[in-house]
């Protein structure tokens, strides 16, 4: 083949390569619109009325359940709040709260449990190291948790309205202040803990000083008085003037003690 024949044919590589990255540009455009709109009305009013029936079913009891959830006094970032609450809010749905087969609350329940699958796509989950970090056991009414569950949902759709892609927001520095405030308090609980222990070891030695010292003290001044020299009586008697026994009116009498 001449120079100006291979020349005149163009590999298919000089126009398949821009190409393709036209039609990848166009595809993930696509994709990040279609996941734009999913994320942003995934959660619609008919959940959250879901979630308000299962809370207006409940029977007020002072009953507690124990479960574990977010602290938010740890975290106080409104996201990473949202962001570690909905892994375990699903937690919590799979594993505590469970109602009989084909009742409505567990048909709600499922309804539920399949948004979770939908939302998943919305959220990165980039605290592997932290799964622990800002959580803490709660004791409280299954009326009080469904509430709090409604609120994560609440506020989880409001966060999404604004900004679809809002969760993909990294936590790890905010769940690493987290873990560092666990250790902290459990150091500071653990000598508090101490503090108890160390006064009781003080004060029983003391108080047991205190009683050898007082038992000693009252022994050693019964055993002196046992042990002391005869006491002198004065008797004054009252016998007629002249009777033989008034010639001594002032004798002293010797009794032994």
């Amino acid at each position: 083949m001449t120079a100006r024949g291979a020349a005149g044919r163009c590999p298919p590589t000089t126009w398949l390569g821009p190409g393709l990255l036209l039609i990848c540009l166009l595809v993930s455009r696509s994709i990040a619109k279609e996941v734009s709109v999913h994320c942003s009305h995934t959660i619609r009013e008919g959940h959250l009325e879901l979630l308000q029936q299962l809370i207006d079913s409940q029977m007020e009891t002072s009953c507690q359940i124990a479960y574990e959830f977010v602290d938010q006094e740890q975290l106080e970032d409104p996201v990473c709040y949202i962001k570690k609450a909905f892994f375990l809010v699903q937690d919590i749905m799979e594993d505590t709260m469970r109602f009989k087969d084909n009742t409505p609350n567990a048909i709600a329940m499922r309804g539920l449990q399949e948004l979770f699958v939908e939302l998943q796509s919305c959220f990165t989950k980039d605290y592997k190291d932290h799964d622990k970090a800002c959580v803490r056991t709660f004791h409280e009414t299954p009326l009080q948790l469904l509430e709090k569950i409604k609120n994560v949902f609440n506020e989880t759709k409001n966060l999404l309205e604004n900004d679809w892609n809002i969760f993909s927001k990294n936590c790890n520095n905010s769940f690493a202040k987290c873990s560092s405030q666990g250790h902290e308090r459990q150091h500071s609980g653990s000598s508090d803990s101490q503090l108890p222990v160390f006064v009781f070891r003080l004060l029983v030695p003391s108080i047991i000083l205190v009683l050898l010292a007082v038992g000693g003290l009252l022994f050693y001044r019964r055993r002196r008085r046992s042990h002391g020299e005869p006491q002198t009586l004065d008797f004054p008697l009252g016998h007629p003037e002249g009777s033989p026994l008034t010639q001594d009116e002032g004798r002293q009498v010797e009794l032994p003690v």
